[in-house]
């Protein structure tokens, strides 16, 4: 099967391990996802269910020739590491089991436009002495020499919004029933966020 699932972020809570040591997990809701494309070594899936006014025809297209009579509305691509998958299958969360690491990509939550201060994490200037540069970055560039604000300067600017994957996070339990993965620790984005789900070999980041 694919190495992954399509989902999105439920929201987070608390799990007892066996000794009773209390466990902060992630819940996603993860699949089931059809296999609508499969080429060289990666299979496309596709989740849940688009509107007939919002899919377009190649959309629908798309869908019909894996047998699926709607259009789904997230469409990822996930490496097969040589296993054998059938155009129109389901993906459950069954490929996941208690213990596997894995890396969840999402979109983190936006903050719009900010400062240095709490876009960068600048200490800012001083606070007392009829200072007005509490907040400012100061000096953004040199004199004559280039006489230029370089390349990839840290200013203020769009903060949040972006893709980001979480790597090494542990998977804590299964609920196949629902559809749910229990995952420890936090994943990027807000609640009901679309993510994915997809194995990673290493060393969990909670080691």
């Amino acid at each position: 099967m694919a190495s992954g699932l399509i989902g999105r972020k439920l929201g987070m809570t608390r799990v007892f391990a066996e000794d009773g040591t209390a466990v902060p997990v992630t819940v996603i809701e993860a699949g089931p996802c059809h296999v609508l494309q499969v080429r060289d070594a990666a299979a496309q899936l596709g989740w849940g269910r688009k509107t007939p006014a919002r899919a377009t025809r190649a959309e629908v297209g798309h869908a019909r020739a894996a047998g699926l009579d709607f259009a789904p509305q997230v469409v990822r691509s996930f490496p097969l590491n040589g296993a054998d998958v059938t155009l129109g299958a389901t993906v459950t969360v069954e490929i996941f089991a208690a213990g596997d690491l894995v890396k969840v990509t999402g979109t983190t939550k936006g903050r719009g436009f900010q400062g240095v201060v709490h876009r960068y994490g600048f200490h800012g200037g001083p606070a007392t002495h009829g200072n007005t540069r509490h907040r400012k970055p100061g000096s953004i560039s040199p004199g004559t020499d280039p006489s230029r604000v370089i390349k990839g300067k840290k200013m203020p600017g769009h903060m949040g919004a972006e893709r980001h994957t979480e790597l090494g996070l542990t998977v804590v339990k299964v609920d196949a029933a629902r559809n749910l993965l229990f995952v420890r620790g936090a994943i990027p984005g807000s609640k009901n966020g679309i993510v994915t789900v997809a194995k990673q070999g290493g060393k969990s980041r909670h080691d």
